[in-house]
């Protein structure tokens, strides 16, 4: 299939219809944010059940199941839509799956069986992915190439705003210490939410859903779409065709090849942290709901200026050195979280003290893990976000939606094996350590192929000068 290399401009779109775009990563966020990473996800591992290694195997599970799946039908939908035309119906039909799933969270109380939330929440894991894809689609449609790196940078920065505007509101409204029965700020939680029932962290998938819902609007109302394709069934039968003519085109498309290749591995890296590490925080050091969430919260403040400085870097020096930046900081950053436990760093070459000074992160360890969890906070947005321009600025108006279903697959594709090889490692060893140092694996792998990957990844030897 021959692809032209045109600037394909898109039509000047107006202030609120972009900013209606940029408000579905503020509107999507919580639910990583409080559910996956930070609230609902630690709950799970350290209070749902009494076995912690084996819920964190769980949890893994769960995501393993969830990436194979977005893995197999995220092209495909990709190129459904190109055919189809307009985004938005798509993402209203999962936002309906991601809405109920999550809510339904509530349910999820100690004791209860584990296969509930498990359900839940890889139905909603992928309605959001799905959802993301067809949003992410529309981008290259509202701004010149110029622009996305900028725009995705913000949107993504918005993301963590919202994401930490609902994480301050659960750790000091709603998460009260089961010891002293107040919140962070002290007062009773509201709603007379018990810590004891696991309340303070159920409640987060309801508020996800409320925040989602109300906030996923502006983008149906302000943002245009692309235009009517075919029928349904027509585009059905289409984009399947079309996907097979864009995977036999990758052959030919060595650079976008080497990028999404690259991108599979170190976003299995970046998931993996992303859905394993507030458990892997709680398991290791007991951390209840207002540690984790002022963990949170600290990660989320540093992202958000992580974005900004990401959006300015990325229009000065381009998207492929946001994302190299981005994974040396990921992976100094997982190694030092891997070699941390009570009473030491560095595998234990740094002896720490052992003793607990009282309040929050009371002991050395807990102080240096917080250190490590910074530069995870400064890069696992510009990390994804410059990646998702990277893509934009390597394809043409005509070919978004397909090869950002690709792009998902290749966010995914084996994503699975990242939270895969965490499950076996702790399995076969007892340590949930060993199993976090598995994601060094793929963070180097995929940042060595980025290296040798061109940018733009269309440029071609017949036009190696091609620029955005």
């Amino acid at each position: 299939m021959a692809v032209s290399h045109v600037d394909d401009a898109p039509a000047k779109t107006a202030r609120r219809g972009i900013w209606g775009w940029m408000l579905f990563d503020w509107a999507a966020q919580p639910f990583f944010t409080v559910v996956t990473t930070f609230i609902f996800g630690p709950y799970f591992v350290s209070r749902l059940t009494e076995d912690p290694v084996s819920a964190q195997a769980a949890w893994s599970n769960m995501a393993t199941v969830s990436s194979l799946i977005i893995a197999v039908l995220s092209p495909v939908l990709g190129s459904i839509a190109d055919q189809s035309g307009p985004r938005k119906p798509w993402i209203a039909f999962f936002a309906v799956i991601k809405i109920v799933c999550v809510s339904a969270l509530w349910f999820a109380e100690p004791g209860s069986p584990i296969v509930w939330p498990m359900i839940f929440m890889i139905f909603a894991s992928i309605a959001a992915e799905f959802s993301t894809v067809f949003n992410d689609s529309m981008m290259p449609r509202l701004v010149s190439r110029n622009e996305v790196g900028r725009i995705s940078n913000i949107a993504w920065g918005l993301g963590y705003l919202g994401g930490m505007i609902v994480l301050i509101a659960v750790v000091t409204l709603l998460a009260a210490n089961p010891e002293t029965g107040v919140t962070l700020i002290g007062i009773p939680p509201l709603f007379g939410l018990d810590p004891h029932l696991g309340e303070d962290a159920r409640i987060t998938g309801p508020i996800a859903a409320l925040w989602y819902f109300l906030f996923i609007l502006p983008m149906f109302f302000f943002t245009p779409d692309a235009g009517k394709g075919l029928p349904l069934g027509e585009a059905v039968r289409s984009g399947f065709k079309e996907l097979g003519g864009t995977l036999r085109e990758l052959k030919r498309r060595a650079g976008l090849t080497k990028f999404l290749v690259a991108r599979m591995l170190y976003q299995d890296g970046v998931n993996g942290l992303l859905i394993l590490g507030g458990a892997f925080a709680a398991g290791m050091f007991g951390w209840a709901t207002i540690e984790i969430g002022i963990y949170g919260i600290i990660l989320n403040v540093v992202a958000i200026f992580g974005c900004i400085a990401a959006g300015w870097l990325d229009r000065l020096l381009g998207s492929k050195i946001v994302v190299i930046i981005s994974l040396v900081l990921l992976l100094v950053a997982t190694l030092g979280i891997v070699s941390t436990g009570p009473g030491f760093v560095f595998f234990g070459l740094m002896p720490l003290s052992a003793e607990d000074g009282g309040g929050l992160f009371g002991t050395a360890a807990e102080k240096a893990y917080i250190l490590f969890g910074l530069l995870i906070g400064i890069a696992f947005g510009p990390v994804q976000a410059s990646s998702r321009s990277y893509l934009a600025r390597s394809v043409d108006l005509s070919e978004t939606g397909r090869y950002f279903g690709i792009y998902a697959l290749s966010g995914r594709a084996t994503s699975f094996l990242a939270t895969l090889f965490f499950s076996m490692m702790t399995y076969a060893s007892g340590s949930a350590r060993l199993g976090m140092a598995t994601l060094i694996i793929f963070l180097a792998a995929g940042l060595l192929l980025l290296l040798a990957t061109p940018y733009p990844a269309d440029r071609s030897e017949k036009n190696p000068a091609r620029s955005v």
